[in-house]
Formats: structure tokens, sequence, C-alpha cells
């Protein structure tokens, strides 16, 4: 018999637990030391509120879930929109480090963690593109 993987966002525990995700990064993005040139680079764009928005739509379609992004804004190609920020590993560290900061303050176990962070750095290190 077959058994079926749960999605990403099933294994999150759905939309509220996404939502939530989103919210505690972006809270850590405005008020950690990890977080300040990323927080300071959002608010040179469109801001943190579209931000907060817009990559809860885009991740809940990437881990399996509701596909909000693709039906407002149609594909979305990471490496194009953020081609025009430079992105060294300085800033993706940092990223990374609000992420896990993000999931740790959610209590997340061993197992979701991994599977984030696993997801999150490859993407991470794809839009790298400086050295």
């Amino acid at each position: 018999m077959e058994t079926r993987r749960n999605s990403v966002h099933q294994m999150l525990g759905g939309e509220a637990a996404l939502a939530r995700l989103v919210q505690s990064f972006y809270d850590i993005i405005e008020t950690d030391p990890d977080g300040a040139d990323i927080h300071a680079l959002h608010l040179k764009g469109f801001g943190l509120a579209h931000v907060r928005q817009a990559q809860f739509e885009f991740l809940s379609g990437f881990f399996g879930g509701p596909q909000y992004y693709l039906e407002r804004m149609g594909h979305a190609n990471l490496r194009s929109m953020h081609a025009h920020i430079e992105i060294g590993p300085a800033r993706v560290e940092a990223w990374l480090n609000c992420m896990k900061k993000a999931i740790a303050a959610l209590g997340y176990d061993a197992e979701v963690e991994a599977v984030l962070m696993q997801h999150f750095a490859r993407v991470a290190q794809a839009l790298r593109n400086t050295a």
C-alpha cells in the first residue's frame, strides 16, 4: 500500500501556522540585529507590510497549500525578483538565521525545523548573486 507524504504546508499545521511563521520571521527582521540589513532593504522597496503578505502567499503555494501568489501575481521567478539586490553570503546567512529564530520561537520539532531549513537554505543559496 502506498502512503502519501504530507506536504510541508500540512506538516507546519496549515494556513494559520504558516501565517504565524511569516509573522514571527518579519517581527525578527524588524527587531533582531541579524535582520537589520534585510529590514533596511525592505524599507527601500515596498515595505514590510507588503512583503509579509507576499511571502505568506508565496510560501503557501511553495509548501503545497493554496496557490495564493500564483493566482494573484502569476508565476514567481525569485531570481529575477531579487536580481536588483546584492545577495552575498552574509545576507544569505542573516536571512537564514532570522528564519531559524522564527521557527524556534514557534516551537516546531526538530524534524519540521530540518525540513523547513532545507527548503529555505536551498532557495536562499540559489538567490546568491555576489561573492
